[in-house]
């Protein structure tokens, strides 16, 4: 693939903003409202893991730009089986997240534009998952074009949050932080609230996973995935304050699109409805970056055996179509599965899997730095280390933080898998290495 056809640097900086800042961040000040000061610190023990873990993804992907993301970091490393357990809970995590993605547009959509003549629930989030499945199949490129333009629009109604909140301490001073939630400072209520914080920073690790169409790989993917985490950072702890100190708690709990309410509170009616245009248009942003990296991924573990050989295949654009079009059946049939009349349950359901099946990328990724042969020769490793051991206790921690459930969940993705790699490892050996 020609430079001119691989993903630059606005590219994957749009990627990690644009999965990482997806639908949750615009539900979470009501899921923290209840933990008052817990929010942020619970935030900042959030924010400061996923620094440890975009230092591993950074420093993995200079000392080896051509291992294909994580799934070549820990197979060199770690060996072939545990490369297999964590990417398939990370791929089956992957396409989890396009129909929780496009249930919770849709009911924004429902609530944005109640005169919307949109068709049955399901059926509007099942052609939101093919749409983008379409768009990613005219190549990475079209799917990354379509990621800085979704990033840079979703941008603008948290820039609006901030900017607000902003004048509002200036010009109104009073209204200081008074109205947090009575919740008391303790390791329980702090694992709550950084459990939130670990759902919203999923996705940093994003310009990885494409990584062999990604220009100049070990120094693309660094600048981005540090770049990408911060400004992310600092937007959700902008945000968090922001909504914290300028709604009473008990209205911000009971809100069911506090962003809009916030700024038809201060701006107007007309402009709290665009926050609800914004939010949409956010939300479709994370659709199609995780449709371009469920694709990716699924044709990398074809050619590394681990999936079978068949969902490899190209099209004419260099779209790994068979990927996408698996992607699309599995998203389909789940949206199916988990619709029901709450369209808030459905969302919680499935981004409870989504966060139990991204950790283990997470923790074994920065085992497999820790395992790295030849440590002496690179420069600086004493460092990178101990920010990796920082980054598996951050994991570990996480795990407890969102409860055995989740931790079951995990395991038991890991599980299914194992048929999977059995059959797919026993038919490789028939049949001759994919050059």
């Amino acid at each position: 693939m020609s430079n001119a056809k691989k993903l630059g640097f606005w590219m994957c900086l749009s990627l990690v903003i644009g999965n990482t800042i997806g639908m949750a961040i615009f539900m979470l000040p009501v899921a923290m409202a209840p933990l008052g000061p817990n929010a942020i610190w619970g935030w900042l023990i959030a924010v400061t893991g996923f620094l440890f873990i975009a230092t591993v993804f950074a420093f993995m992907a200079r000392q080896m730009p051509k291992a294909h993301g994580p799934y070549g970091y820990i197979r060199e490393n770690i060996g072939n089986l545990p490369a297999f357990a964590a990417m398939w809970c990370y791929w089956v995590s992957s396409w989890v997240t396009l129909p929780a993605l496009a249930i919770a547009v849709v009911a924004y959509m429902q609530s944005t534009f109640p005169d919307l003549p949109l068709p049955n629930s399901a059926i509007s989030a099942i052609a939101l998952i093919w749409l983008f499945v379409g768009i990613n199949s005219r190549g990475a490129v079209a799917g990354g074009t379509a990621q800085v333009l979704a990033t840079l629009l979703k941008l603008i109604p948290l820039m609006a949050v901030i900017g607000v909140g902003l004048w509002v301490m200036v010009t109104q001073p009073e209204l200081k932080a008074v109205s947090l939630a009575p919740s008391p400072v303790n390791f329980e209520n702090l694992m709550a609230a950084t459990a939130l914080g670990v759902f919203a920073m999923l996705g940093i690790e994003s310009a990885c996973i494409p990584a062999e169409n990604v220009d100049r790989p070990e120094i693309t993917i660094p600048r981005a995935t540090y770049a990408g985490t911060l400004i992310v950072a600092v937007i959700y702890l902008s945000v968090t304050a922001v909504m914290l100190y300028l709604i009473p708690y008990a209205q911000l709990a009971g809100s069911q699109a506090p962003f809009v309410d916030m700024l038809k509170g201060y701006l107007g009616d007309g402009v709290g409805q665009w926050m609800g245009v914004f939010v949409v248009i956010s939300g479709l942003g994370a659709l199609n970056g995780w449709t371009l990296l469920v694709g990716q991924m699924t044709r990398t573990m074809a050619l590394n055996d681990t999936m079978p050989r068949g969902l490899s295949g190209l099209n004419a654009a260099g779209a790994p179509i068979r990927a996408l079009l698996l992607s699309g059946v599995l998203g389909t049939l789940l949206a199916i599965m988990s619709y029901s009349d709450s369209l808030a349950d459905g969302y919680i359901f499935l981004s409870l899997v989504v966060t139990a099946a991204n950790l283990p990328v997470y923790i074994l990724t920065a085992i497999a730095l820790l395992r790295m042969p030849d440590r002496s020769r690179i420069a600086n490793y004493t460092l990178y280390a101990c920010i990796a051991l920082l980054a598996v206790i951050f994991v570990i921690m996480s795990f407890f933080g969102i409860g055995m459930k989740p931790l079951l969940w995990s395991l038991v993705l890991a599980l299914l898998g194992l048929p999977v790699y059995w059959y797919v490892q026993k038919q490789a050996k028939k049949q001759p290495a994919i050059s």
